[in-house]
């Protein structure tokens, strides 16, 4: 059988095309190929740069480019500026905006030499946890067609998901890479706060946004990880924080490991499958050496009332440029300024991002701050403080990203606090800052009908600790194989 380049891992095509067994121009064409025959049904792409991509592997080819990920084709969520394309948030009032310059990160991507080969579909602005709230449509998940792919970055995760892109980045505000990597069995990581630069990345919440990456393997992830890090003086956020190694020294097990297993995240409301995942890994690892402890994170119950306090205050200031007069969509015959501000925001957001805008400004208003932002505050505090002192104990705390697999589109759009909850094991990261990453751990059982669908873990780490947490994430990895399954795709009709 002839080796097909999409169903291989970002790796072994980095180290194909360095062997020169493979061409970036070959790798590039049939991703493009395989984007043509099934992005019309799932959705993941709202752009693609293919003449762009063609050229620039040409250069690869040629030797005219070079990089650790010289040649490997990339998909970004299009809240990351570029100058190339337009960069909507998958919203209307963004919709033929042209950015005058390039967010870091995917600046680092190409100056390591990968190639952009699209921009993919988003919850709008980032809000959201199943990718319906976006202008140009639902993305649907790859093992069922029917179902969620998770969000707000639900189209990175299908792109990997779907073998569309052997890796992708996204970003996670409150849970945004890690949920939908879960609920496609893929690999997401968080990096810590600050460890990637944010510049360029279109704000919902900017103590809370953290960009990351998307890829078949934890491999995969720590070696765009590397890419992506370092101090940007173009963002005062960015930490000069060592850069790795993280992929070099990845098989090295941590010897004596210490898991803390957190007693809230052990609900009774958790699918068969997600407690049974979590059952096999506490056996891999107590299998591997490891020891597996029950740990208490007392503030975990406040963690979404919390988080959805801070972050909608935060998109509720961030959004605030969006009236129609600098840039974006404008009201045409508008009487006068306010107006042009009440139309043109209006027409422009969707009903979930005006929903967060009016959450965010009540609990900023002046008779209700105290009351609920400046509360959130403290508690945001305490959920850090749980997370400091677990650290002291355990090298990383194992628990699940969410607490079933996708769920039906449709299913919970009429009822948003049903939909938040979805992010009550990702949040509390965000919140304390630290870093996090979701691996594949199974599948649903598939009975009366009913589609086989992705289960996952979820590993977090103290600040700044991504080199030990991919090193943790590799230990279940190696020891299993559920990170090599991958969807059965119907092309559209």
């Amino acid at each position: 059988m002839a080796w097909n380049p999409t169903q291989t891992t970002l790796v072994n095509l980095r180290n194909a095309i360095a062997a020169s067994q493979t061409t970036s121009v070959q790798i590039v064409q049939q991703y493009l190929d395989r984007i043509e025959r099934y992005n019309p049904q799932l959705n993941a792409f709202t752009q693609i740069f293919a003449d762009q991509a063609l050229q620039r592997a040409q250069r690869i080819d040629t030797g005219d480019l070079a990089g650790p990920l010289a040649g490997i084709p990339i998909a970004i969520k299009d809240n990351m500026c570029t100058p190339y394309g337009r960069t909507t948030c998958s919203s209307r009032i963004l919709e033929n905006f042209a950015a005058p310059y390039t967010a870091t990160a995917v600046e680092k991507l190409e100056a390591a030499g990968a190639i952009v080969l699209g921009k993919t579909n988003l919850d709008e602005f980032a809000m959201g946890s199943s990718t319906e709230h976006s202008a140009f449509g639902t993305t649907r998940n790859p093992w069922s067609t029917d179902h969620v792919p998770g969000g707000s970055s639900g189209g990175s995760a299908v792109a990997v998901a779907a073998d569309l892109a052997p890796g992708a980045l996204g970003s996670d505000t409150g849970g945004s890479i890690r949920q939908p990597a879960a609920l496609c069995g893929v690999v997401g990581l968080k990096p810590t706060y600050g460890r990637v630069s944010r510049y360029g990345l279109v704000a919902f919440a900017s103590s809370l946004d953290q960009i990351g990456p998307f890829a078949h393997t934890v491999g995969d992830v720590a070696l765009l990880l590397e890419v992506l890090c370092g101090p940007d003086p173009l963002d005062s956020t960015s930490v000069d924080a060592p850069a790795g190694p993280f992929h070099a020294n990845l098989d090295q097990p941590v010897d004596g490991l210490r898991l803390g297993l957190p007693n809230q995240y052990l609900s009774d409301a958790n699918h068969p499958s997600v407690a049974g995942a979590i059952d096999e890994a506490v056996e891999v690892f107590r299998g591997l050496g490891a020891q597996i402890v029950e740990v208490d994170l007392p503030h975990t119950e406040y963690g979404i009332a919390t988080y959805y306090i801070v972050a909608t205050a935060e998109a509720s200031s961030n959004l605030a440029r969006y009236d129609g007069v600098r840039y974006g969509r404008r009201a045409d015959d508008t009487a006068d300024m306010i107006d042009l501000y009440c139309r043109s925001r209006s027409q422009g957001f969707g009903d979930e991002v005006k929903r967060r805008i009016m959450l965010g400004t009540y609990a900023l208003s002046s008779g209700y701050y105290d009351a609920y932002y400046l509360r959130a505050l403290k508690v945001r505090r305490l959920i850090k403080q749980d997370f400091d002192g677990a650290f002291e104990k355990f090298d990383a705390i194992l628990c699940p990203t969410s607490t079933g697999p996708a769920f039906k589109i449709g299913e919970k759009t009429s009822n948003p606090l049903a939909m938040y909850l979805n992010d009550i094991y990702t949040a509390t990261a965000n919140l304390a800052g630290i870093p996090g990453i979701s691996i594949p751990a199974g599948h649903t059982k598939s009975h009366n009908g009913d589609p086989k669908l992705p289960v996952s873990i979820q590993f977090l780490g103290p600040l700044f600790g991504e080199a030990r947490l991919l090193r943790i994430a590799r230990m279940y990895e190696a020891a299993t194989n559920h990170h090599l399954a991958r969807p059965e795709l119907a092309q559209a009709d």
